[in-house]
């Protein structure tokens, strides 16, 4: 254990290099979190990657598990999702200052939607487009809290967590 953590202070150092605020074109970024949804409480781990000053790629495997009643019996249920975002970063057209980072952007997923065979319910997997809006605030060059929320898909609804420059 205190080997995982001494890894991730010295990633933290180590990473605290690169300017605060958006990430810059060439660099990358881990996110990772909960998320907010009404089938459960999502986990979530992202890699962005900035392709322009102000446009990042990145990817994103979620997990969720939850439990519900239909027709008077309890089910488990379980949904992985893996989905590419695109977003735009507003820092630049608005003039937001460096520990900021404003964002909006499209996403295309596809999730798997595990449910026992006798449930009779409407869940299944498929491929999902939404949307997202969000802000990160960096409290160091490499490590900032994000709020994102967005619609359209199963991975969407809204997420709070950490990011770290890498």
């Amino acid at each position: 254990m205190k080997k995982y953590v001494l890894t991730f202070v010295l990633l933290i150092v180590a990473s605290s290099i690169f300017a605060q605020g958006p990430i810059a074109k060439g660099r990358a970024q881990i996110n990772a979190g909960v998320g907010l949804s009404t089938w459960g409480v999502p986990l979530y781990v992202g890699f962005d990657y900035g392709v322009h000053p102000d446009i990042t790629l990145g990817a994103e495997l979620s997990f969720r598990s939850y439990n519900d009643r239909w027709n008077n019996y309890k089910y488990n249920h379980s949904i992985i999702g893996v989905l590419g975002n695109a977003n735009y970063h507003f820092n630049t057209v608005l003039n937001i200052p460096s520990p900021w980072d404003f964002y909006a952007g499209l996403n295309l997923g596809f999730y798997t939607w595990s449910s026992p065979d006798d449930y009779e319910g409407s869940h299944s997997s498929g491929i999902g487009l939404g949307a997202q809006i969000g802000g990160r605030y960096y409290f160091s060059n490499a490590l900032a809290i994000n709020l994102e929320f967005g619609g359209g898909n199963a991975f969407n609804g809204g997420k709070f967590g950490i990011t770290i420059k890498i």
